[in-house]
């Protein structure tokens, strides 16, 4: 794990394996710790892995207060334009940064400009961002019937409760940074994207009302529960109290070690965060010309390969998919990168 600090602005990037190129996120607040890029990058890497890409994750963070932030990113856009386009590094605006405010490193960045493409009414790589967990979920129980609260709606979160709900789901909560709604009925996909679009976190509550609590998400009576609001969101004392079939991360790591100690205890299925996420990883790396169906068809088809291959272990899913990655990542590394992707 390697540690680049800029010199023009406050701002880092961590890349997991030495002298391999690299992708991931960027995210800005007033301090963005490192140990969460860290993470972020392990988890990157083991998505790689996973589906035989010879590449490392990265994870980035800009240090500063919404004031001074979009001269921030320019300043890191600036210092890093260079090795991006030399191919040795690759990074996405994450948290606290505009899909724009990105522009210019995405104009020098060698995967394919297919994943900005519209489809379904979304860029690829945001369907591709909510059909990976929505697809990994019908794969592992189906959905139809089955009823799903998700935990840190984000954008592609519209994608994912859209094709839930496609395939028979009912979308029972959802949470965001603003708080929590629920509905034992279910929501319809058209009130979820409406509400999203125009009110984005703050369409969980009706205008001049005050929301219900975030948390409350985690009571929500469903049989699958989407994570993803922040690293080690799910923690052990959640875990205890969740009634679930199912934990799908929707955005990386958000579930603790002991929460997945006390989930798998309860036989809960808990999936992998680096199998799920990795949607938009099908979109980078295609020929000219390619259709994007064929690219939603190969996601579909090898993460559902990835999931069976690793759900028949004796130690279980979430290991069976790291020793897997793991084998992988044996055959062209000399030394494994120590530490699973795991919230502590």
């Amino acid at each position: 794990m390697a540690l680049r600090k800029l010199s023009s602005t406050d701002a880092f990037i961590v890349t997991d394996l030495d002298d391999v190129p690299s992708f991931g996120i960027v995210r800005s607040a007033p301090k963005i710790l490192q140990g969460g890029a860290k993470d972020l990058a392990r988890s990157m890497t083991y998505s790689f892995a996973s589906f035989e890409l010879k590449f490392g994750g990265a994870s980035g963070g800009i240090n500063a207060k919404p004031d001074v932030r979009i001269e921030a990113v320019e300043s890191f856009i600036n210092e890093i334009q260079e090795v991006v386009q030399d191919g040795s590094l690759g990074l996405d605006p994450g948290k606290g940064i505009t899909a724009g405010g990105f522009d210019a490193l995405a104009a020098v960045d060698g995967r394919n400009d297919i994943r900005f493409e519209i489809f379904e009414k979304n860029p690829l790589h945001v369907f591709l961002a909510g059909f990976g967990p929505a697809e990994c979920a019908d794969h592992l129980l189906g959905l139809d019937g089955r009823t799903v609260a998700i935990e840190g709606f984000g954008t592609h979160s519209v994608v994912m409760a859209e094709l839930l709900i496609e395939r028979g789901a009912k979308v029972v909560g959802i949470s965001t940074l603003s708080g929590s709604m629920s509905n034992s009925g279910g929501f319809s996909a058209e009130e979820i994207r409406e509400g999203w679009e125009n009110r984005e976190v703050n369409f969980v509550t009706e205008e001049g009302e005050e929301a219900e609590p975030a948390w409350k998400i985690f009571q929500c009576e469903a049989d699958i529960l989407f994570a993803g609001s922040k690293m080690g969101a799910v923690n052990h004392t959640t875990a205890e109290k969740l009634d679930i079939k199912a934990l799908i991360p929707h955005q990386p790591i958000p579930f603790t070690t002991k929460a997945l100690a006390v989930l798998q205890k309860k036989d809960c299925m808990v999936v992998p965060c680096f199998v799920p996420v990795a949607g938009p990883l099908f979109s980078y790396w295609v020929d000219d010309g390619t259709e994007i169906a064929d690219i939603v068809s190969k996601a579909s088809s090898e993460m559902k390969s990835a999931l069976d291959e690793a759900a028949g272990h004796e130690d279980g899913l979430f290991l069976g998919s790291c020793y897997r990655a793991e084998a992988f990542l044996a055959s062209w590394q000399k030394t494994l990168p120590f530490g699973r992707p795991l919230g502590s």
